[in-house]
This record gives C-alpha cells, structure tokens and sequence, in this order.
C-alpha cells in the first residue's frame, strides 16, 4: 500500500486504510482508500447548454417532481436537470514548483548577472476536481481536499464559461468546502435532499469530471449506509457502485428526484480506478456544514475533553461489565468540561443525552452536533456501578481540532505522524514504565519523519526539549511548528531511547 501526497499532478493521492480505534488495532485493510481530487487536466472543450428545471419565483433551486420515473432504463431527465448545476474545478498554487536548489545556492542576483531575466515563478496547476452549485448566487459544494492548497480556484460551468471563486470556509474533519463563484450570478443550482431517505438499493447518478471529462454521468445504486472507512471521527458515508474515479470528488451523487443525496469523496481500489466502491458524504451532514459555513466561515463543535477508546470484551471484564457496552476514558483533559462534570480516566461511558453510545465513533458523532453551552446528561459505569452526571459541553479549542475526542493530534499532516494517547492497555503490551509520552500510531510513507526513521510503535517523551506526557503535551510542543524548521525528538523504542532530527517539509 502506498501513499501518496495529494499535492501531486503525476500521481492520485492514495490514503492508508482505517486506523482501528480499540487497542492495538492499526493494521492496514486489504484495500486502499484513493481520495479523487487529481486528475490530468485537458483543455477545456466548450460544451453545450442543458436547459434546467424552471426555478419558482422565490425558490433556489430547480423544482423536481416527487420522483422521475425512469422510462425504457433512461436517466435522461435526471441528468438534464441536475447537469447544468455541476461544475469542472480547477485549482492552482502559485509558485508552485518552489526555489531549485541552484536557484537557492546561488541567488536571484547571481542568475540575473549571468543568465538574465527572472526565474519563472508562474502559477503552478495542481489539480482538478469536481463541485455542485446550490445557491444562484454561486455557492458551490465541493470536497475540501479539492481546494484546501490552493492559492487560485478556476470553475467551469457546464456551458464551457470560466469563473474565479474564492473558498467561503472548508472543514478538513467532514472533507467539505464551500465556494463563492465570482460573476455571472445567478447561476443554474440543485437541491439538497434527504439523505436519510435514501434506501439500500436506490438508483443513484455520480455527475462531475473523472480524468478531466466534464460533464459525465454514471449510474449505480446505493450499497450500503453508515459507512466508516477510516477518515476521521465523523465518517457516515453512503456506499455505490456508480462509477467514480480521479477528478470526480466534490461532485453530486443525486437520487431519482434529481436532489443531491450525497457530495462524491473517495473509492476504495487498488488502481486507483473504479471498482463499484464509491463513498459520499450524505447530503444531510453536508447541509449542516454548509450552512454553518456560509453564515460564519468555521464549524463549532461541541467538546468534552477526553481520550477515548474502544471497550473489547476482555476490557468489559476487568471493569466489572457484563458486555462490552458503552466507550472507555483513556484519559481527560485537565479543566475540560469532562473534568469539572467529574468524569475520570476508567469511567465507561454508556448514554450521552439519553441515546446509547456503543463505539467510539458513536460519542463522537453526538458530541460534536451537540452544541457548545448545552448542559446534557451522561450515565457512565464506574466501581462496578451505574452514575448519573451532568456536562456541559464547551467548543472544541482549535489548538486541539482534531484531538478532542478522537485520539488524534494536530501535527499528522505537518509533522507525518498519526500518533495516540499510551493506554494502559498499550503500556502493559510494550512494557513501558511509565504512561508518559504518545505513542505513533501510523507515518506518512514519503514524509520528513518516514526518512528521519520514525516507526510505528515509536514512543514520542520529547519535542524540541520539550518533555512530552500525554496528548495535551504534544500539541502544545507541535502547533507552533511551521515548513521548514527543524525538529528533534526523543524516542523511546522497545528498551532504548533514540533521538532523530529532521526539518518539516514545505508546501
């Protein structure tokens, strides 16, 4: 399995498989999850106008029947009406391609004496992607890894017309971005259905750009709901077999109303083409989003403040429970609101305001569309007993983005790392003597740590000198880490300690 940036032209972005969230469970799957915002770029051919769906006075979308039949196996209709709305992007990082490393010994100065002229620093195309307009004003959805670098964002609409648009806000932990199309308002839009409506087996359409091919539109249904494939605390992804390859991310998957039911993320392949296993994010989670997003430009998320981990069976044992219900506290963060609620590092916790918590990813979910402020019961499973406690949720500090709940740390796409609080599970397993430290879950293969020689399984006890006791500790020594300086770090691997040094790639 190899992973590869998703800043470069030449190749897809290929993400590792699902990191397990219970103890020890960070093997690779037999797949690999291949996010689609790349493709080869052609030119852009003029394609004719579709004519929409009339708009209703005071409406912003087309208006679609309750449901388009599909008469003789023709998904014409859909297509007419959905088509217009989906838009080819392409992004672009100026200076893209950076100092050479003559041009960095030397100096400007040196090369204009002897060669003259400047050295080229034109605006470097760094990938193309897909996105579904759903406003008239030219509010345009599209996946966040499509746009998050760059520096320049063209959008051709289906008519072959170019757009500049500028990015509204983004939110990696969703992979969803919002844009504003500048000029040529208003624009042909779609709607954003029901999610939550759509059924196993349903017919879908895919409609966006693979390998550059505006305008393309695939067929399939849905497979499954609720998908989790390793991407973040919030995967909730509907499963299809519509085709979707490289250049197809941010665009709509849209039912047979013609209502966008889903924005097209990632496939699971070994090629990197499509196999029939396609991911979406479900329109409703997308609605949240880009509403949030359009009114104040960032997410607000409830936070806890805690480490959390999967309960296994064996774990269930040892605390006294018959089953493994509810999500184990590995840890809690000092003056949280987990902290002044009274939870501590070994509580099970069981319901959060009145709905079950089986998993991990279940808390996770619930906490962060709770809203910040809100007071809610917690019913957790301590000394062998069930309490009632009270929280107050508080938001997620962007220090610690994507920390809380979850495990995870800040410096993953910087640094290289994936790393995880050190249990007490996984101190018994690798026999350290004391908790302190973080422990690296995964390293990005090709990254500055990678070469440095950082392993998975590594122990993390210092940053920069900086000792290193827990989570908290890394992302405070971390997030003021920028490209292009130079971190040491002292290593704990099996009985010996290793310090390595390396210098944070540039963009």
């Amino acid at each position: 399995m190899i992973l590869v940036r998703r800043g470069t032209l030449a190749v897809m972005l290929v993400i590792a498989a699902a990191l397990g969230v219970g103890l020890g469970s960070w093997g690779a799957s037999a797949v690999d999850l291949v996010k689609q915002p790349q493709a080869p770029v052609p030119p852009t051919p003029a394609v004719a106008p579709v004519q929409n769906t009339p708009l209703q006075a005071g409406t912003q979308a087309p208006v679609m029947p309750a449901a388009m039949p599909v008469p003789q196996g023709s998904f014409a209709k859909v297509a007419e009406a959905v088509g217009p709305a989906v838009v080819n992007i392409n992004t672009f990082a100026r200076g893209g391609g950076g100092r050479t490393p003559i041009e960095e010994f030397f100096g400007d100065e040196f090369l204009r004496r002897f060669f003259g002229g400047e050295p080229d620093r034109q605006p470097q195309q760094r990938s193309l992607g897909s996105g579904v307009i759903v406003d008239p004003s030219g509010i345009c959805l599209t996946n966040a890894h499509v746009v998050e670098r760059a520096t320049d964002i063209e959008v051709v609409t289906a008519e072959g017309k170019k757009h500049k648009a500028k990015i509204v806000g983004l939110d990696k932990r969703t992979d969803l971005a919002v844009l504003r199309l500048q000029g040529g308002a208003p624009y042909p839009s779609a709607v954003l259905g029901d999610s939550d409506k759509i059924k196993v087996g349903d017919w879908v359409l895919a409609i966006g750009s693979p390998f550059g091919l505006q305008q393309t539109v695939t067929a399939g249904i849905i497979s499954a709901k609720g998908r989790s494939i390793g991407q973040g605390p919030f995967d909730d992804f509907l499963q299809t077999d519509a085709a979707i390859n490289p250049g197809n991310s941010g665009g709509p998957l849209v039912n047979m109303s013609g209502e966008i039911v889903g924005i097209n993320s990632a496939i699971l392949s070994r090629s990197g083409g499509n196999v029939g296993i396609g991911f979406s994010i479900p329109s409703n989670m997308a609605k949240r989003i880009y509403t949030e997003l359009a009114t104040k430009g960032k997410i607000t998320r409830g936070w806890m403040g805690v480490s959390i981990q999967e309960l296994t069976p064996e774990l269930a044992k040892g605390f006294g429970l018959k089953e493994p219900r509810g999500v184990l506290i590995a840890d809690v963060v000092k003056d949280s609101p987990a902290d002044r609620a009274g939870l501590t590092s070994g509580d099970v916790l069981m319901e959060f305001d009145g709905k079950r918590v089986d998993t991990p990813q279940d808390l996770q979910k619930i906490v962060a569309a709770t809203a910040p402020g809100k007071g809610v019961p917690v019913r957790v499973w301590r000394d062998k007993g069930e309490r009632m406690l009270e929280i107050k949720l508080g938001e997620t500090p962007e220090e610690t983005a994507q920390l809380a709940e979850s495990g995870g740390n800040k410096g993953k796409s910087l640094l290289g790392l994936d790393t995880r609080p050190i249990t007490p599970e996984i101190q018994r397993q690798l026999n350290l003597r004391t908790p302190d430290g973080v422990i690296v879950a995964r390293v990005e293969d090709e990254s500055a740590a990678a070469e440095a020689g950082l392993q998975r399984g590594d122990v993390v006890r210092e940053v920069n000198r900086q000792r290193i006791r827990n989570m908290q500790d890394f992302e405070r020594a971390t997030q003021g880490i920028k490209p292009g300086d130079r971190v040491t770090m002292l290593l704990q691997r099996g009985p010996q300690p290793l310090y390595v040094a390396f210098t944070v790639a540039r963009g």
